[in-house]
């Protein structure tokens, strides 16, 4: 880790300790991969008018978001599978952030039993992929319940599955299919087949899908894989309606990108959402988070809290966000990463440059607090951005 200086530098190290097929599967865009790079491309059409001769000695990246103080206003995104990336990743992930005093989203489509990572890190949040019948829905909402989390995360941009020619063509699949590919990749990657997978079989045996619903559990090679994750084209707003009704914690929806969906979820009760394009995994060519970020903070409102995700890899991505309307930014794959190559230690030095950039960042743009962020510290291209 003394080699990583920012969040880039951490993919390249990810890519050389795992095999190519479980690499691809992380950092695989859809089709083109047109989406993945404007999420990058967006913000170098923003650019800082930065105040000078403000005094910022005292100056903090501490926030407040859906009641509870945080040590920075960035946390870590859900991602899928990061046990079969990081030994015992999901777990990693969590009680790294908790120490860093920043929320970890758990991914619905973790290799780690939900109730494992609630009790070793009880502020996590826990994200789920609807189930497609109610009964379901509800059966999973109350397990999340019981597990002890206090926010709840619904995914709904992916009402049917995204492309997968990408990691497909480097080995990876779901169900995933050992053959002579997955065999090489781990030969000629031993820290990760020692290290996490041999490693990973020895202490919990086959890894399995353990969050899907609400007590099933689905081998990562089952043939049932994809339907088990599917079936989700026929939900709409009464579904959310139902689960405002039954969860009493906080309800967040993730997925967001039309100013007038933002709208239905604040007036359906939505306690936050999520302004994201999943990564650029989904809908290729969907715009960037940040490009709708100002038209959906004038149609909610200040009266919901704005989290926004995709693309994040520097303090000043932060700020840039922040100052245009957002109140929380969400970070993914480079925690991914992190956890990867140094475990819980990555993880925390990963938080820590992101946290030691926003805070040099936001001193020298002159500010004292990121509450005193706003539009008037920034340049951007009006005819980017929907307003």
């Amino acid at each position: 880790m003394r080699r990583v200086f920012c969040l880039e530098d951490l993919e390249e190290a990810a890519r050389r300790f795992l095999p190519p097929a479980i690499f691809s599967y992380v950092v695989s865009p859809a089709e083109t991969g047109a989406t993945l790079h404007d999420n990058r491309r967006v913000f170098d059409e923003i650019r800082f008018i930065p105040r000078v001769l403000r005094n910022v000695a005292a100056r903090s990246i501490g926030t407040t978001l859906l009641g509870r103080e945080y040590a920075a206003p960035f946390g870590i995104a859900p991602m899928g599978v990061s046990a079969l990336t990081a030994y015992r990743g999901d777990r990693v992930l969590a009680e790294a952030a908790a120490r860093a005093n920043i929320p970890m989203v758990m991914s619905g489509s973790s290799l780690t039993r939900m109730e494992e990572v609630a009790e070793a890190a009880p502020h996590s949040w826990f994200q789920a992929y609807l189930p497609p019948t109610p009964e379901r829905i509800a059966a999973l909402v109350d397990r999340a319940a019981r597990a002890g989390f206090g926010t709840l995360v619904v995914t709904v941009d992916v009402a049917v599955r995204g492309s997968t020619e990408h990691y497909e063509r480097a080995g990876f699949s779901s169900p995933l299919k050992p053959d002579w590919r997955l065999l090489w990749g781990g030969v000629t990657h031993p820290r990760w087949a020692l290290g996490t997978f041999a490693r990973t079989l020895l202490t919990g045996g086959l890894p399995h899908f353990e969050n899907s619903d609400n007590d099933k559990r689905i081998a990562i090679v089952a043939r049932n894989v994809v339907r088990e994750f599917s079936g989700r084209a026929h939900l709409d707003w009464s579904a959310m309606r139902r689960i405002r009704e039954q969860w009493k914690g906080k309800l967040v929806l993730k997925g967001v990108l039309h100013p007038q969906d933002a709208v239905t979820a604040r007036d359906e009760g939505m306690d936050a959402i999520v302004l994201s394009n999943h990564g650029g995994r989904q809908l290729d060519g969907a715009v960037s988070p940040m490009r709708v970020l100002p038209a959906v903070r004038a149609a909610v409102g200040d009266a919901m809290p704005i989290l926004i995700d995709s693309g994040f890899r520097r303090g000043t991505d932060v700020l840039k966000a922040l100052a245009l309307g957002a109140d929380f930014v969400l970070v993914g794959r480079p925690f991914n990463y992190a956890a990867t190559v140094g475990g819980a230690a990555g993880v925390a030095h990963a938080a820590g440059l992101l946290a030691r950039e926003t805070e040099m960042a936001l001193g020298m743009l002159g500010v004292h607090r990121i509450a005193d962020l706003s539009p008037e510290l920034l340049m951007l291209r009006p005819e980017s951005f929907l307003s």
